[in-house]
């Protein structure tokens, strides 16, 4: 029998706003936060999680959160999410205080009993939604993931992504006799770039291709760099393209297409894109000089045939115009950096792959 992921939820914070006394005690309080309808919808209809609502109430039940000013509020909460199609399979509620130090309280699992070691639940698969540390806890406790609003940039928009397409993170590792590279990145990241490949200039570039791309990336390459920097641009271009096309999986609701314009200075730069699982390179680009600090500019257009054919891109680059190499340079991998992120992004709307083939390969 196949186990069912559960998404434990949080309600204040997390499906509506959290008040400044931190009760929804009445329904002028009730205020739903941003995505939650369309994303958690879409969640509902498309993904088969267990649904399940955990929530701290603190009080409730006594003179200080009486429940005759909880239900209203919670019931209205309760049957607008039924309206868009949004229905809990559970929900449990704690109205423990703090200080109670009780077991059922978050990010206590007492509440949880009948998930925590049942063989009906793939709770390694299972995440917790929140908006506090305690719902990161919480995780921890039962041993699952957890997708923490306002925390990194979370929104219902990324969640939604997470949880469609998985985490598209991928770690490669090659190691010849010219180079010895180690790639981490992960698409739906935040621009962090940690690059070291010993080329000052080709850091640059690969952290502007990055943070244009939010695409966290950790890189280090030690090459032979004694004989000349072919080997490690080439070879970089080789390995985070194997990493882009691992991390993208079955590529699944991706919007596979792209372009976009970069100006960098007087230098503007085009890139267009396809994640079509057809490799090739259109590179239309001309430099004045041949060096650009410690890099060779004909390396350029090595390492994007690297990155295009590894990636399974079909890559056009091209400058339109400029003078300074380096602003050139720069433009086309943020273009590429752009071009990526977008053509990279999950529309929910997309059910498979986009292809008249109904494959990317």
């Amino acid at each position: 029998m196949k186990q069912q992921r559960i998404l434990f939820i949080d309600r204040d914070g997390t499906l509506v706003e959290e008040p400044e006394d931190e009760q929804v005690d009445a329904l002028d309080k009730v205020k739903f936060v941003k995505g939650v309808f369309r994303n958690l919808g879409f969640i509902r209809e498309k993904l088969d999680f267990r649904f399940v609502m955990v929530s701290n109430q603190d009080g409730l039940g006594t003179s200080s959160f009486p429940t005759e000013t909880f239900l209203p509020a919670h019931n209205f909460i309760i049957d607008t999410l039924k309206g868009e199609g949004i229905t809990f399979d559970d929900i449990l509620i704690d109205c423990h205080f703090p200080e109670d130090n009780h077991p059922d309280r978050k990010p206590g699992i007492g509440m949880l009993g009948n998930y925590i070691g049942n063989p009906a639940y793939d709770i390694a698969g299972s995440y917790v939604i929140g908006d506090r540390e305690t719902d990161r806890q919480l995780s921890e406790n039962i041993g699952c993931k957890a997708l923490i609003l306002g925390q990194d940039g979370m929104t219902w928009d990324k969640i939604s992504e997470i949880l469609f397409s998985g985490e598209r993170m991928a770690e490669v590792k090659r190691t010849t006799k010219e180079t010895d590279i180690y790639v981490k990145i992960n698409l739906d990241g935040h621009g962090r770039c940690d690059i070291s490949t010993g080329l000052g200039f080709f850091d640059h570039m690969l952290d502007a291709l990055c943070r244009f791309g939010q695409l966290d990336l950790a890189l280090t390459c030690r090459g032979d760099l004694h004989v000349d920097a072919h080997h490690t641009v080439e070879d970089v271009g080789i390995c985070l393209g194997r990493a882009i096309r691992d991390a993208l999986g079955d590529r699944k609701g991706i919007r596979r297409a792209a372009s976009a314009y970069m100006p960098m200075d007087e230098a503007l730069a085009f890139a267009a894109l396809d994640i079509s699982g057809r490799p090739y390179l259109v590179f239309d680009a001309e430099f004045a000089a041949p060096m650009c600090g410690q890099f060779d500019t004909q390396l350029a257009e090595e390492f994007f045939r690297a990155f295009a054919v590894n990636a399974g891109l079909t890559l056009h680059l091209k400058v339109l115009y400029g003078k300074n190499d380096h602003h050139k340079l720069e433009a086309l991998y943020k273009a590429l950096g752009l071009a990526l992120r977008d053509a990279a992004s999950i529309d929910n709307r997309i059910e498979g792959v986009l292809s008249t083939k109904g494959s990317l390969d």
